[in-house]
């Protein structure tokens, strides 16, 4: 079942936008050592929440909302809290935002460079150990709209993202 799993995901490797290690910014850059799992293309939202900060109020991230698809509009699997990456097979990650750059459209969120923190499941996931979040369009917090007459409140703000999964250092 593992070995399906597996090369029912290799194709995603045409799927995502390449990008060369070299052309990133050096920390979101993946060791040379850690060999490419699969890619996978992210549609979805990110929620914010008006919230207090200080005396002020502005949108905070409360969670991703996504699913991972494969070339073709299939999906392989989700993103959400956490931040969590769950394949179709079960198996998940869990990361920690290891460091960001600003995204070269200044319209969108921040490419990112994640390790993960801890696996669930047995599968496709088992095998991963890093992530980088790329190529993303949209995403960002609204600017404005988060006052204290609507502290609570929540938001939808659509985006893509190009997600890379790395296995263990060789």
């Amino acid at each position: 079942m593992r070995i399906l799993i597996t090369c029912s995901l290799c194709f995603l490797s045409l799927q995502a936008q390449d990008i060369s290690q070299s052309a990133l910014p050096g920390a979101l850059r993946m060791p040379g050592t850690m060999p490419l799992v699969f890619q996978a293309h992210g549609v979805g939202d990110q929620v914010y929440t008006c919230k207090a900060a200080g005396e002020k109020y502005s949108w905070q991230l409360k969670a991703p909302t996504a699913r991972l698809l494969d070339k073709d509009g299939h999906v392989l699997g989700r993103h959400f809290t956490g931040p969590t990456w769950q394949a179709k097979d079960g198996s998940s990650v869990v990361g920690k935002v290891l460091s960001t750059a600003p995204s070269p459209d200044s319209h969108s969120i921040a490419w990112l460079r994640i390790d993960v923190v801890s696996h669930g499941g047995r599968g496709i996931m088992s095998e991963v150990f890093g992530v980088q979040r790329l190529n993303t369009k949209g995403g960002k917090a609204p600017e404005t709209g988060c006052s204290v007459s609507n502290a609570g409140a929540e938001v939808k703000v659509p985006y893509q993202a190009d997600y890379y999964f790395y296995g263990k250092t060789e």
